[in-house]
């Protein structure tokens, strides 16, 4: 991170099941006092209503504060048409994109190079300037062409983080499935975090007792 300016990290959120891992990873960003960029697609928009029950693009509740408060100043939003947003260019700086979650069609136009909108443009620009680029995919079973799009977007310098939860952690709520994705997500932008996600021997003799009890 530059000395002379704030830690920032640019989130899309787009339309594949998901949004719980999307507004952890807003509340996340904002409570470690990270400038977060973020654009909301459509189909985006669409998920945050039917998992989260949000009308429209609530930024004080994805930031997980209460419904009088105001929005957080370091939660900067974008519209996703706004190909001209400081996102948008090569000369804005920032630590890592992340895309949560990311749909096979959002990853299929950043593999072809389409940018239909400020997400796909974002993330070409991230590509391009060799920063980091996280890929939430979450669809399952995936398509030969999902596949080949991942080998693209893998050798042009994306990393693609499946929405893969660990289960040694013994999780007991959503929440907790919902941290161990973000919290590797945050890991790959060099964010830090005390989530309790890491394996360690405490984690291993857990585990043996759970399956010899």
């Amino acid at each position: 991170m530059a000395q002379n300016r704030p830690q920032r990290v640019v989130v899309g959120i787009t339309g594949a099941s998901g949004a719980v891992y999307a507004a952890r990873l807003v509340q996340l960003l904002v409570a470690a006092d990270v400038q977060t960029h973020l654009v909301v697609s459509p189909l985006g928009q669409r998920l945050l209503q039917d998992e989260l029950g949000m009308e429209g693009v609530d930024l004080a509740a994805l930031a997980g504060f209460e419904p009088e408060q105001a929005a957080p100043d370091n939660l900067i939003y974008h519209h996703f048409k706004d190909v001209g947003a400081t996102i948008a260019s090569g000369s804005f700086q920032h630590d890592g994109m992340i895309i949560c979650p990311c749909s096979s069609n959002t990853l299929g136009s950043i593999a072809s190079g389409s940018a239909q909108n400020l997400i796909h443009r974002a993330a070409h620009v991230t590509l391009k300037e060799r920063r980091k680029l996280v890929l939430v995919h979450r669809e399952m079973p995936l398509s030969l062409i999902d596949i080949r799009n991942m080998q693209t977007v893998t050798e042009a310098g994306g990393i693609l983080a499946p929405a893969n939860p660990g289960f040694y952690m013994l999780p007991k709520t959503i929440e907790d499935i919902a941290d161990f994705v973000v919290g590797r997500c945050l890991d790959l932008v060099g964010v830090d975090h005390d989530l309790d996600i890491r394996w360690s021997g405490r984690i291993a003799k857990r585990l043996r007792d759970t399956t010899t009890a």
